[in-house]
């Protein structure tokens, strides 16, 4: 279990716009280009662990600051299906 989560969470803080976009409108969370590029930077890098529930709040508060809280709740309900 904890080798899936290290890939996850690998891919989530490597993320690029271009991939986000791609998961976004897979998964019907509604982004621009824009709002793509921002989350990216901000994610890349930081070494965020989503299972941790702390961790992932805080992203979540964060990309309602950058893209709005409807995105962010349609992304925390994805992060809790895919880290239970």
């Amino acid at each position: 279990m904890k080798l899936l989560q290290n890939v996850v969470n690998h891919k989530i803080n490597t993320v690029t716009p271009e991939e986000l976009l791609k998961y976004a409108k897979q998964y019907n969370v509604q982004i621009n280009q824009n709002q793509a590029e921002k989350i990216a930077n901000h994610i890349r890098g930081k070494n965020i662990n989503i299972f941790d529930d702390a961790q992932r709040s805080k992203l979540v508060r964060d990309v309602a600051k950058i893209a709005g809280p409807s995105v962010a709740k349609e992304l925390n309900a994805l992060f809790i299906q895919f880290t239970s």
